[in-house]
């Protein structure tokens, strides 16, 4: 079976590698564009890119901006893959990739649920007990198709998006090669549209907290630890905390306690522990240097 692999990120680095290691035989490698990345604006390949160059693959690479192009879709046609296997390529595939071969996405949600760009995250926000990986033949809809397999990955009350990520990433492996192999004996299901729901495309904004409900701040902090951390309305980032307890009543912001190694904040309903924080245009730094620095002592308002 040739395969022609669409994928950007490590998550689909991850699925890839594994395919190789399965010995499929990956005929050609679609991929987002380099882009330039930091201060320096750097020209850098995506995840999936660097890993086939690290490893001196000898597999074709393209990085079409868009997969609508005439020529785009000539050259796909040329390779004439038995089948197009998706993860977080971040295009959309037109009907006229689709009806190429058989395209399956690898979708970081048990669908219907969580349809759409960020669904680790979202998983995350909501404190879900479960989330997991769905298998699905692509449509022109988003994330509509019918669905092949899935696998289920238990969230920890602790987990952050990048551990959840990994997990997922192993999850969307294993059941990838699954799915391959036994594609044909698969009866596709419709999905349940009555439970669709939708995830949008994170924003910067979306990372600004206040002390309102401890629960609610640490579940951002869970979602958004990679990108984009969670902050105050200062620009002060909050970059490593934990729960501490989700019943007292307190002034938002308010130092309750100051130990060797973490402050207690205090939410309107419950409080937090923070260990790091990061001022706007320095380094991050234990929090007990910061509040030192800023001459904040116990029954201040951090900011």
């Amino acid at each position: 079976m040739d395969i022609i692999f669409m994928g950007t990120p490590s998550y689909a680095t991850t699925i890839f590698r594994k395919l190789l290691e399965e010995r499929f035989n990956i005929v050609a490698l679609y991929t987002q564009p380099d882009k330039k990345v930091g201060r320096k604006q750097i020209l850098t390949p995506p995840d999936i890119k660097q890993y086939v160059i690290n490893n001196n693959l000898d597999i074709e690479i393209y990085q079409p901006n868009s997969l609508k192009q005439a020529d785009v879709i000539e050259t796909l046609k040329n390779i004439d893959p038995d089948m197009i296997i998706v993860a977080a390529y971040g295009q959309i595939l037109p009907k006229e990739v689709l009806d190429i071969a058989p395209c399956v996405n690898l979708h970081a949600s048990l669908l219907p649920k969580y349809r759409g760009a960020s669904p680790i995250q979202q998983s995350l926000l909501n404190m879900d007990r479960y989330t997991g990986v769905t298998a699905m033949n692509m449509d022109v809809g988003l994330d509509s198709g019918d669905i092949l397999g899935y696998s289920y990955v238990e969230i920890s009350k602790q987990m952050v998006v990048e551990e959840l990520f990994n997990h997922l990433s192993d999850a969307a492996a294993d059941l990838t090669v699954k799915i391959i192999k036994n594609y044909h004996n698969i009866e596709p299901k419709k999905q349940n549209l009555s439970l669709v729901s939708h995830c949008p495309k994170i924003k910067k904004t979306d990372g600004l907290i206040s002390f309102d409900k401890s629960k609610q701040v640490y579940s951002k902090y869970q979602a958004y630890k990679s990108w984009p951390d969670i902050y105050l309305e200062s620009g002060l980032k909050i970059k490593e905390c934990s729960l501490n307890e989700t019943q007292s009543s307190n002034r938002a912001g308010e130092i309750l306690d100051i130990k060797k190694d973490h402050i207690v904040v205090g939410c309107k309903k419950g409080s937090l522990n923070i260990y790091k924080v990061q001022p706007q245009s320095k380094k991050a730094m234990d929090v007990v240097d910061y509040i030192r620095g800023k001459r904040l002592q116990l029954n201040d308002i951090i900011v």
